[in-house]
């Protein structure tokens, strides 16, 4: 047992020689190179550990959005005109309930003017009650009469704040920026892409560290700051996602002890603890030298390296301390063990890479740069796991007492593997068979709830209570219009001024009275309207003239006024006016209806003279990336089945042996997309990853499992035999991983971000449910679908 020019199986059968097949002839290269090797992998860990500082945490706006989706080819091309999505809201709230006091206004006055020098703000987006483009009209004896809400000699005398608060009640910025009972007044401005000093991309995180500094040096006794916008949003999560450290660190000591328990050994542990933190220090390193940094979203991505890390070190080290305890010495055992492991290992990992590749079919940059992390990280789990671990085991040793221990431990397990042999038998396993069909049948019953979007008040990335989203509430009950806001461009063309023809008025007309009555509709504001509200003011506010004038010359009364909002509600040529829909909430129920009333109005009325472009604003922003998550979907789970199952195809070369794998896979997906919908988790952009990752960390199980159980039949064993002995050899080492994983990943549930408490405990059900669907329901398919060539002898 000691020649290291055979490799024998557990039986005691002799097999190929380790060097009369190329991987046999590679792992006797490896071995025999082995100081080298170490020695370049400490030097290139080094390296990349330097380079590891050098990252940069950093989001963009437009990486969160699906640049290429239609809607969002409408928001990029009146981004300069309408102005974007990407806004921040900062509401000062006077604590005793009156914002018509010096002190108040003085403080409104100095948020204002922070607010505009953040750099990075559109300083012409700037809105407040001390910035020039909020105005009020009123009708007098002689027509209108309008001006500054906050006059520019303003001092602060009682005449003076008198005078606002009439200001405010003539114009129609009551319940927009000053909130309906007069307790709060808000600072709105909207941020560029770029920063306008270096013209990289704008540092989101640095912009909300300023917003927070301004509530920290602003709220007191008298008034309180509440601060929402996609910056703020994204600096919260960046804060939270820090935190992931700590639970980094909470899951290294529990994969450390658990470690410890099942080798039994402080030096085996050490090593599959090295091998998993080494690919995270090479991913790590990889990103600067490509140019590329992290995204707060995809900060976890680390974690699942070393997870997955941790999983394939565990079955490295297990085929090592069984060819040890058989006989073999430390070199002998590590070229076997890389011999076992290597094909199903890196097929593995290949299937790994490719559950992370299929997720770049959501076409956001974002996603993309997940996917290059993620790929990039498995890549170089190749190289650690496969030939790093074997190389140091080749220098450890079992002493007497540990091989008694360990033989003891392995014994133990054996007994109870044996107990599982019936599965691979017809009767048995017809019965895991049916138990499965109903556990399928159940899930798809549950997944006709599972929704595209969010499904949550605020921003669902965050807990209910945390200071976003009680911001959030806050500025929702105090102002008339909602923060969620979607906005669709009506085009005209073909007509000279079509802003003052009375057929595009009416068709506008029509289109916002029917939004109007769908339950999910706050607020709507669009020129239709506002033609009529200047209309009945010239008829002394008569509700019988709150109608659209006939005449071109009296529409154009209304056009002009509204010409001195600016951009607000149409552009420079009249060819483009934009219809604002405040939606009560952003949930995917709500969008999804109020998207499909208007898709129902477009393929009606629109018109080579007039069409209506969805979609801008930040809910518009939601809608096409719902879409293009819903319409990847089906890609994503298509290319990924199909891609796990053509890998096992070629490594086992056998389409009953794919479907006994990849079956169970489908069932855990059906399940969790069944969990998805019964906690109340859409499927986003930060949810979609985690069925792919699933699949992906799954399918080893299985590929593990299923390779032994081949060997075994072609070795002689018949399928229950087989079944058996390959638990013995890999079952123990799978379930103990993903009772490991489980229980490092579960700790996420207790994040402050929802996001990562969800991606926690969706995954923890995955890695578990998948190793039970491996040992549980392959062998019954097995028992159905596969003959060993003994069993086919004896027919």
């Amino acid at each position: 047992m000691n020649d290291p020019a055979f490799l024998r199986n557990r039986t005691g059968r002799e097999a190929a020689p380790l060097h009369s097949d190329p991987i046999g002839r590679i792992s006797y290269s490896i071995f025999r190179l082995r100081k080298p090797l170490l020695t370049l992998f400490v030097l290139i860990t080094l390296v990349l550990g330097w380079s590891a500082t050098h990252l940069k945490v950093s989001a963009g706006f437009s990486k969160m959005i699906p640049l290429r989706h239609e809607y969002m080819q409408t928001f990029l091309q009146y981004q300069n005109d309408f102005g974007g999505a990407n806004k921040i809201l900062v509401a000062v709230a006077a604590r005793d309930g009156n914002i018509y006091t010096q002190s108040f206004m003085d403080t409104l006055r100095k948020v204002t003017e922070e607010v505009f020098y953040i750099r990075g703000v559109e300083r012409s987006s700037v809105t407040s009650l001390f910035t020039a483009n909020v105005r009020y009209n009123e009708v007098v004896e002689d027509g209108f009469r309008g001006g500054n809400i906050v006059s520019s000699d303003y001092t602060g005398t009682p005449q003076q704040l008198l005078l606002i608060r009439e200001n405010v009640a003539k114009s129609d910025w009551n319940g927009r920026i000053v909130a309906t009972d007069g307790s709060a007044a808000m600072v709105v401005a909207t941020l560029q892409e770029n920063d306008p000093e270096s013209g990289g991309r704008l540092d989101l995180q640095e912009i909300a560290h300023k917003l927070e500094e301004i509530r920290r040096t602003t709220e007191n006794d008298a008034v309180s700051v509440h601060i929402i916008g996609f910056a703020k949003a994204i600096g919260d999560i960046a804060d939270g996602a820090a935190g992931a450290v700590g639970y980094f660190a909470v899951a290294f000591t529990i994969t450390a002890m658990l470690l410890f328990w099942y080798s039994g050994s402080g030096m085996l542990t050490s090593y599959a603890l090295i091998c998993a933190v080494v690919p995270v220090v090479w991913l790590l390193g990889l990103l600067p030298l490509l140019g590329l940094t992290l995204d707060p979203m995809s900060i976890l991505v680390p974690f699942l390296i070393f997870a997955i890390a941790v999983s394939h070190a565990v079955q490295m080290t297990s085929a090592w301390k069984q060819e040890m305890l058989a006989g073999a010495d430390g070199v002998s055992a590590s070229r076997i063990a890389f011999r076992k492991l290597f094909v199903p290992g890196a097929i593995a990992l290949l299937a790994n890479a490719i559950g992370f590749l299929v997720i770049a079919f959501v076409e956001i940059e974002m996603v993309r740069e997940l996917t290059i992390t993620a790929t990039l990280g498995v890549t170089v789990m190749i190289i650690t796991n496969k030939l790093l671990l074997p190389i140091l085991l080749s220098y450890r040793r079992l002493s007497p007492e540990q091989a008694r221990r360990m033989q003891g431990h392995e014994g133990s397990a054996d007994r109870y593997w044996t107990r599982l042999g019936p599965l691979a038998t017809r009767r048995v396993g017809g019965v895991a068979i049916g138990l499965a069909v109903l556990a399928l049948a159940a899930g798809l019953y549950v997944v006709r709830d599972l929704k595209i979007g969010d499904l949550g008040d605020g921003v669902p990335e965050l807990r209910p209570d945390s200071r976003y989203n009680q911001d959030v509430r806050e500025i929702t009950r105090r102002f008339a219009i909602g923060v969620d806001v979607l906005q669709v461009i009506a085009e005209a063309r073909g007509t000279e001024s079509p802003c003052v023809d009375r057929a595009v008025m009416d068709r506008m007309e029509e289109f916002e009275l029917g939004l109007r009555q769908n339950e999910g509709v706050a607020a709507v504001r669009g020129l239709a309207g506002f033609v009529k509200a200047v209309t009945q003011s010239y008829a002394e506010t008569n509700l019988m003239w709150h109608t659209l004038p006939e005449d071109r010359a009296q529409i154009a009364q209304g056009v002009g006024f509204a010409t001195r909002l600016g951009n607000e509600l149409m552009n420079s040529t009249c060819t483009a006016m934009p219809v604002s829909i405040f939606t009560r909430d952003h949930q995917a129920t709500t969008i999804d209806d109020i998207v499909r009333q208007i898709k129902a109005f477009k393929a009606r009325y629109d018109t080579p003279q007039l069409n209506f472009r969805l979609a801008s604003g930040n809910v518009g922003v939601m809608a096409g990336t719902n879409e293009s998550v819903a319409a990847a979907d089906r890609w994503v789970n298509l290319a990924l089945f199909g891609s796990v199952g053509l890998l096992c195809l070629a490594m086992l070369r056998s389409l009953p042996a794919t479907l006994c794998i990849v079956l169970p896979l489908a069932l855990v997906t059906v399940l969790c997309n069944a969990m998805m919908a019964r906690l109340g988790i859409g499927v986003k952009v930060n949810t979609l990853p985690v069925v792919a990752l699933g699949v992906g960390v799954g399918v080893d199980y299985g590929i593990y499992l299923f390779e032994r159980m081949k060997h075994e039949m072609e070795a002689g064993s018949a399928l229950r035999e087989a079944f058996v002995e390959a638990l013995k050899q890999r079952g123990t080492a799978s379930v103990f991983t993903a009772v490991t994983m489980t229980a490092s990943i579960a700790t996420w549930a207790f994040s402050p971000l929802k996001f990562q408490a969800d991606m926690g405990i969706l995954l923890a059900f995955m890695f578990l449910v998948n190793v039970f669907g491996a040992i549980l329901l392959l062998p019954a398919l097995a028992a159905f679908l596969i003959r060993a060539p003994k069993e086919r002898a004896t027919e």
